[in-house]
């Protein structure tokens, strides 16, 4: 296939709905995030990543599965490859896809979220990882099977997409002062650990807050809290590099 993230989830979407583990999936990167193959080595290179479709190896992958409110108010359920969250980050997401991606990925990510922390304000969350309970003001909820998200960021560096567990990032009270100084770490994969940051590991997470939430699927904005995302295993076949 030949896209960037939203192109990829459709395409998971789908394999997964129809059971097809089977088959396998080649990317041919063109997107603005392009942030799920920055996980396995795959080049945006389009010459270069057709040679790995052709050559390369395949890699068995989990997938996660996520189940909440739709902007229509009803309950829907979605798949993901990458890194799906709850907070801030879901309205990014929703600014990103809003405004032009002209200025390339890492500038439209930057940009919106400087832009939406700006008047972001940080609430209650009530959160569950595997039945251990997390809760308290915070900022956002990542829910990572990969590594990097927001046109670079490499939110969650350790996070495997084939150990069966999601590395859930749990991002507190953070202030403005705390973003400023964190990015070019969040960028390198420095941040952690962080005082104000906390980060678990699990297959099962739940996601609540009084007020609803905006929930992001691999860049998508498709609805809100309360949302529950599981770990799917073996869900996917992915070529990489050899």
């Amino acid at each position: 296939m030949v896209g960037g993230d939203g192109t990829v989830n459709e395409a998971v979407n789908g394999l997964i709905a129809a059971g097809r583990q089977d088959v396998e999936l080649a990317v041919l990167p063109r997107g603005t995030g392009t942030d799920f193959v920055r996980s396995f080595g795959i080049p945006t290179d389009i010459e270069q990543a057709a040679r790995i479709a052709v050559e390369g190896r395949t890699r068995v992958l989990d997938a996660g599965k996520v189940t909440y409110r739709s902007w229509a108010g009803g309950e829907a359920v979605a798949y993901f490859a990458n890194i799906a969250s709850a907070g801030m980050s879901g309205a990014v997401a929703k600014r990103t896809n809003e405004t032009t991606k002209l200025l390339g990925g890492k500038a439209s990510y930057l940009l919106a979220t400087l832009a939406v922390f700006a008047g972001w304000r940080n609430t209650e969350l009530q959160i569950t990882v595997d039945g251990a309970i997390r809760s308290g003001r915070m900022n956002d909820a990542i829910v990572a099977n990969a590594r990097f998200f927001g046109g670079g960021m490499q939110i969650c560096p350790d996070a495997q997409p084939d150990d069966g567990l999601f590395d859930v990032l749990l991002l507190g009270d953070i202030t403005k002062a705390d973003l400023l100084l964190n990015l070019p770490k969040i960028y390198r994969g420095t941040h952690l650990p962080h005082p104000r940051a906390e980060l678990l590991r699990g297959a099962v997470v739940t996601v609540d807050a009084p007020t609803p939430l905006p929930v992001e699927i691999d860049g998508e904005q498709p609805g809100t809290t309360p949302a529950r995302f599981e770990i799917v295993r073996d869900a996917l076949s992915l070529r990489v590099p050899a």
